[in-house]
């Protein structure tokens, strides 16, 4: 079987490969664990200065890295960059990371003893990497996972396998071992296999929610860890004493950015009554701005989604939201690009979206957003606080101390003031509810990827 990569930019087949046979999955399910066990003994300044040279490698290949991203999944090309640098941000902070994260623990004096926990790697991780953002998705658990002295086989999307080759041509440079990263081209039922096989330890899935039950289904009669991140439909206060200009800005990127086929991207906005219609003039003034077009063109600002099934998808949620009584504000035929049966969508603003409606309660991956009124702190809380996902949120405020004082309110794995759609390396990236379970980036991050283990030892003399 083939697994082809259809790019959203002209429909063409960009990328094909064979999906791993039975006798290749079986090669790098034996080869793992025998890279590793060698792996977890070289010392943590070397396995760092490789990770360091994995990034310069990583960069030297920017550009091209960039295209490819632009043709695979068709984020305009003067945003693809930034994917680049946010990948090596990420690497660079947990490898800097890994000697405090993986430190033993002294629990304090204990006369004639000597104790302590160490932490030490879990055997084999298993990623399975997303399309959106094929390399920051992937960076969180491999790097830190080979830091801390697992061996890695990484299974990316069908769209998206030429990043998961990237990442294995960067570590080959490198001078990783063999063995200690691989790569596999999988179909669903095969990974599902890969899953279950004994010598996988850990799986880090990134994806939807039907698919991080599929992801609990195959390792449920195995005792390993499983870290899931399953996007959101994340929600933001506007808040009476908010700077609206700025608010305007960050938040219409926030929702719109690549295509709005973000997990973390904003989605449900709401208003404080006294500013609602300013804020809402100035989100109609900046998303006409967006120019939807080939995003090989560098003037692009909205791209495609990934393929026409998904911006067919998107339409409908649309529809059903103006149906329950949403008042769509943005007039599709501005942007002509925007066809029925092509990836290429038009953003849309949906005004007055009750509560129930598919844009306040659905995960909609594309470039669309709803606005909800509301007249205080109380009532916007308890309508963040209304969905079945919880991975960011975020308040417009002039008063840090109420939005401390929110954020404890909130139900969600991030909480941002005046800023959003950003994962700082240094801070966990957790989401709750049906966003998943689990932890990756910072200190916290290594916990996932390691075991302790507790050493108590009498001293006799």
């Amino acid at each position: 079987m083939s697994i082809k990569s259809i790019s959203p930019v002209d429909g063409s087949v960009y990328a094909e490969r064979s999906a791993a046979t039975p006798a290749r999955i079986e090669q790098a399910l034996a080869a793992a664990p025998a890279a590793q066990a060698r792996w977890r003994e070289v010392p943590l300044a070397e396995r760092a200065a490789i990770m360091q040279r994995f990034c310069v490698e990583f960069e030297r290949r920017g550009v091209d890295i960039a295209t490819g991203l632009t043709w695979q999944i068709g984020r305009p090309i003067r945003f693809a960059p930034s994917e680049v640098r946010g990948t090596l941000e990420r690497a660079r902070y947990m490898i800097a990371a890994a000697a405090g994260a993986l430190a033993d623990v002294d629990p304090g004096h204990k006369e004639g003893f000597r104790r302590f926990i160490r932490r030490e790697p879990l055997g084999v991780v298993f990623t399975v990497a997303a399309w959106n953002y094929p390399y920051l998705i992937a960076v969180n658990s491999v790097v830190p996972a080979l830091m801390a002295g697992n061996a890695v086989i990484l299974k990316h999307s069908a769209q998206t396998p030429l990043c998961a080759e990237v990442f294995a041509d960067c570590f080959n440079a490198a001078g990783l071992p063999a063995g200690v990263f691989q790569v596999l081209h999988l179909r669903h039922e095969d990974t599902a296999r890969v899953i279950g096989d004994p010598r996988v330890d850990f799986v880090a899935f990134t994806g939807s929610v039907a698919g991080g039950h599929a992801v609990q289904r195959a390792a449920a009669a195995r005792f390993i860890g499983v870290g899931l991140e399953l996007g959101g439909c994340d929600p933001v206060y506007v808040r009476h004493d908010a700077d609206v200009a700025h608010a305007v800005e960050n938040i219409v990127d926030g929702a719109y950015f690549n295509s709005g086929q973000s997990c973390c991207g904003l989605q449900r906005i709401y208003v404080h009554e006294s500013i609602h219609d300013r804020f809402t003039r100035g989100c109609v003034e900046l998303i006409q701005q967006y120019r939807l077009a080939d995003p090989r063109d560098p003037e692009t600002t909205l791209g495609p989604l990934v393929r026409a099934a998904a911006a067919e998808s998107v339409r409908a949620q649309v529809k059903a939201a103006i149906a329950a009584g949403a008042r769509p504000v943005i007039d599709e035929r501005a942007f002509a690009l925007s066809q029925a049966g092509t990836p290429y969508l038009a953003p849309q603003l949906l005004l007055d979206a009750p509560a129930g409606s598919t844009v306040m309660r659905e995960e909609i991956f594309g470039p669309v957003a709803g606005v909800m009124k509301v007249n205080s702190d109380a009532e916007a809380v308890a309508q963040m606080n209304d969905s079945a996902f919880g991975l960011t949120a975020a308040v417009w405020t002039a008063d840090a101390r109420a939005a401390e004082t929110l954020g404890s309110q909130v139900h969600t794995g991030t909480w941002f003031m005046n800023r959003c759609d950003y994962l700082d390396p240094a801070l966990a990236w957790v989401g709750i509810k049906d966003s998943g379970r689990g932890c990756t980036l910072s200190v916290v991050g290594y916990e996932h990827l390691t075991r302790p283990k507790s050493f108590h030892l009498r001293v006799t003399t």
